[in-house]
């Protein structure tokens, strides 16, 4: 199954950016990014692809691990960038510190447990929110972005998510995501 280690924001969080990308996708030239559904919408911290569902329960214990070890800890979706020359359009966080650590965890407990690792990059914390097959200039999202700074939450759990491509061949067809397991964080987690 392919899996992704991330953290899911809540409710609010993602319906005042929702908000925004209402925004952006009325700017001109919208139509021509493959924009994500809100559903799909997370922060990836490590992610597996496909792994073998017999490796599956001692990475499960790896994670739990890199959880317990995380204490709760506050973020917020700040600001944007782009990856590829506007082939990926995405919204960032204020302070990446504690994010970024615990992405390195969720890592650790793949390598661990046995799952290939591409080579290891700097994290670079972001949520996706459109994508293109050519390059697109994706300034005027970018200035709209900038100004953009969301309410703070308390992020208490890290998830395993299972990513189901689309099969149908309809054009706009979005993954579907589901988070097979969840683990609180910090020692009560």
């Amino acid at each position: 199954m392919r899996l992704f280690a991330a953290v899911l924001p809540p409710e609010d969080v993602t319906s005042e950016l929702a908000s925004v990308v209402k925004e952006l996708r009325g700017l001109p030239g919208a139509d021509e990014l493959r924009w994500t559904g809100r559903p799909g919408w997370h922060f990836t911290l490590a992610f597996y692809g496909e792994v073998d569902e017999d490796v599956v329960p001692e990475l499960s214990a790896g994670l739990e691990r890199a959880a317990r070890r995380t204490e709760p800890f506050g973020l917020a979706v700040r600001g944007g960038g782009e990856f590829g020359q506007g082939r990926a359009l995405w919204a960032g966080v204020e302070d990446a510190g504690a994010l970024r650590v615990l992405a390195d965890r969720c890592e650790a407990a793949a390598r661990e447990a046995g799952v290939a690792m591409a080579e290891h990059r700097r994290y670079r914390a972001h949520l996706t929110l459109a994508r293109s097959r050519e390059a697109v200039d994706v300034r005027p999202y970018l200035d709209r972005l900038d100004d953009f700074a969301g309410r703070a939450w308390t992020v208490g759990e890290l998830a395993l998510v299972r990513s189901n491509l689309p099969r149908s061949g309809v054009p706009g067809e979005q993954p579907r995501y589901e988070a097979v397991a969840r683990w609180g964080l910090g020692a009560a987690g």
